[in-house]
């Protein structure tokens, strides 16, 4: 997460593999809006994000709220994070945002490295 090329910006980059085993680059751009705590994702008008902090390290949690859904997610730089972060992350979400599913995908792979460039 860093501060975008204008302001009321925020960029995520990430890498993500997907489903057959190939590293991908992302990019999201969230502007902030004065006065709200609501993120906005550009090209998804409909979503609105929270950015919440994690007390694991290299984690970050986030809520996604769009049309007819809700999600929490926990994004974590370790390909395994400590049980202690998965277990907070459930804890929280079940008892304090009321989130009745959780589901955990596996790693199989190692994770994928990441380029600024």
């Amino acid at each position: 997460m860093a501060a975008g090329s204008a302001p009321m910006q925020l960029q995520l980059h990430a890498t993500i593999r997907t489903k057959n085993g190939s590293c991908v680059p992302r990019e999201w751009i969230y502007h902030l809006t004065e006065g709200s705590t609501d993120l906005r994702t550009e090209g998804r008008p409909d979503m609105k994000t929270k950015l919440f902090s994690s007390s694991c390290p290299g984690g970050i949690m986030l809520k996604e709220t769009g049309q007819g859904y809700q999600r929490f997610l926990l994004y974590n730089r370790l390909p395994h994070p400590p049980e202690k972060c998965v277990e907070e992350f459930r804890s929280l979400t079940s008892s304090c945002l009321d989130s009745k599913a959780f589901l955990l995908t596996p790693r199989k792979q190692e994770a994928c490295k990441w380029s600024s460039n």
